[in-house]
């Protein structure tokens, strides 16, 4: 079993499974995914039974077998995308016109709802301030 994943006992049994509090969510690889959702197709374990010795949840492993099922390989891959999507319109010299007026919209349109909504911004970068146009003159 995974040392990632605490057990709580109260009692006569297990209460609950999960990451000790306050830890980090991990992270699986493609390939950790891929040997863990073979394992089940070809050694015919049960869910529950393959979901506690690898140290996952039932419905972790299910979402996996289901993605692996009906996309293939493809469908374990991680497709979470972080960081600051308008960062591209200053950093990347290879965005073709469209994605870069596509990413030109987005921002104007946060624009829009942010000042119907009565925030004016102070300040630049890091140094960014809202404040409530209440008290500002707007003509």
């Amino acid at each position: 079993m995974s040392t990632f994943f605490m057990l709580q006992f109260r009692g006569k049994g297990v209460v609950s499974m999960g990451r000790p509090r306050g830890g980090k969510n991990r992270i699986w690889s493609k390939d950790e995914k891929l040997r863990i959702v073979l394992r089940y197709l070809d050694e015919k374990i049960g869910r529950q039974t393959l979901a506690k010795e690898e140290g996952i949840s039932s419905g972790l492993l299910y979402s996996w077998i289901t993605k692996f099922m009906n996309e293939g390989e493809k469908g374990l891959e991680n497709k979470r995308k972080t960081g600051n999507h308008f960062a591209a319109l200053h950093k990347s010299k290879s965005l073709n016109e469209l994605d870069r007026l596509r990413l030109i919209v987005q921002k104007q349109e946060i624009e829009i709802e942010r000042l119907k909504k009565g925030y004016v911004v102070k300040g630049d970068g890091a140094n960014k301030v809202f404040v409530i146009s209440e008290d500002l003159n707007m003509k």
